[in-house]
């Protein structure tokens, strides 16, 4: 027994009509995340060690700067999205979801926020010598 129509099913939408979206946002994320990780882990590998004006003037370089950036924003909306598109709609109801889903996505824009704000500060803050 089918629960879409023909027209649905020829148009990508489901029967929640947002199902096939949310499948290609969170595909697409992860495939960014292959690509973004190991540069990331590059930058960040490129920083370990190093005194604290040093850490700061090599995240104020361009290239690990935005490939931390890129990450963190995409590892976060990928985060958000993903759960609140799967374990809390399948195993949270009621106020007590709309609540997680709220309580997620300030997290999980608040730590975007700080991210970006610290980089930009490493970015844009000239070290003491």
């Amino acid at each position: 027994m089918r629960y879409i129509t023909p027209r649905k099913a020829a148009q990508g939408l489901g029967s929640a009509r947002a199902g096939t979206a949310h499948h290609q946002s969170i595909t697409m994320s992860s495939y960014a995340l292959i690509i973004l990780t190991p540069l990331f882990l590059i930058a960040v590998g490129g920083a370990i060690g190093l005194p604290q004006d040093q850490v700061m003037a090599h995240f104020g370089r361009p290239f690990p700067g935005i490939i931390t950036a890129m990450f963190v924003i995409v590892g976060m909306l990928h985060f958000i999205k993903g759960s609140q598109g799967g374990a809390i709609a399948d195993y949270v109801h009621g106020k007590t979801q709309q609540l997680t889903m709220v309580a997620i996505a300030i997290f999980g824009w608040g730590v975007i926020a700080a991210a970006i704000f610290a980089l930009a500060k490493m970015a844009f803050t000239t070290p003491a010598i």
